[in-house]
């Protein structure tokens, strides 16, 4: 069943004396593509911005922003509203010879590498290899991403934005960031393309029409098996009507919902505020 979807996403920066200067951008702008339709998105800024648009590498869309007057405050708030539709069917068709094979391998190489949120670890390495044996590739990221819902406790605070995969097993604790990379680093382990994908999903799957709740932004991944198709170890469920991509990389490095650079004082994070509502 298809859901139509508003997102109203609000953060931004704090400063400790007037900045002068400064350089931004923003990737909230929900993806349209086989399983969700964008309908609307706007973007605004307080103090007010001219801005533009670019889709990056990885086809996320990406707003660009500057301000050269003082401010001590920077507020962004996206607005979006979006059509989901039900779970995507795991794509069966690929074999293990065929995501080995030469052709696979190179056409996606930079999903398949180590990176600084998803290292390789001989641990895991390990316990990939344990976790997939006997099984096809798309049962085998169910099985890997069944295995971290168990293993990792789901516990905010217990990790910081810039933990990689490795850090959060040790501690066994984590957010949703931290479950998609460490279902990353095994799945690439034993040779499954897989990326990671940043958006929001709505908290109630029993939601009222026109009810407001607090959502948060969420993270999962997409893996390759002959196609994409999208599964959320921290929730252990297909990525389906709940669920609202915005952008995707090879990991959090990739995604960041915004970031920037600028001249003045120190700065510390408002706070974010995400509310969704079920429209249909």
């Amino acid at each position: 069943m298809s859901w139509r979807v508003q997102v109203v996403h609000t953060t931004g920066y704090r400063y400790s004396s007037p900045v002068t200067l400064s350089f931004n951008e923003v990737r909230l702008t929900p993806r349209g593509d086989a399983r969700q339709n964008l309908v609307v998105n706007r973007i605004e800024t307080t103090p007010s911005t001219r801005s533009y648009r670019y889709v990056d590498y990885w086809d996320t869309v990406v707003t660009t922003f500057d301000l050269h007057a003082p401010h001590t405050e920077l507020v962004v708030v996206s607005n979006s509203i979006v059509e989901t539709a039900d779970p995507v069917e795991p794509d069966r068709a690929g074999r293990w010879k065929d995501l080995h094979s030469a052709r696979v391998t190179d056409r996606y190489v930079e999903l398949l590498e180590p990176t600084g949120y998803v290292p390789r670890d001989a641990e895991l390495v390990t316990q990939a290899k344990a976790l997939v044996r006997r099984r096809e590739p798309a049962d085998a990221v169910v099985a890997v991403c069944d295995w971290v819902h168990e293993q990792m406790t789901y516990q905010p605070g217990a990790t910081a934005v810039h933990t990689s995969a490795v850090e959060a097993w040790r501690e066994r604790k984590g957010v949703c960031q931290d479950f998609a990379h460490l279902s990353l680093a095994l799945l690439r382990a034993v040779g499954v393309p897989c990326r990671y994908v940043s958006g929001y999903l709505h908290p109630k799957p029993a939601a009222g029409i026109g009810e407001v709740v607090v959502g948060e932004s969420h993270a999962w991944l997409e893996a390759w098996t002959g196609g994409w198709w999208g599964y959320d170890p921290t929730n252990n469920i297909p990525v389906g009507e709940r669920h609202v991509w915005v952008a995707s990389g090879r990991d959090y490095a990739d995604v960041p919902p915004l970031k920037g650079i600028f001249s003045g004082g120190k700065s510390s994070a408002l706070d974010v505020r995400v509310e969704v509502t079920r429209l249909a």
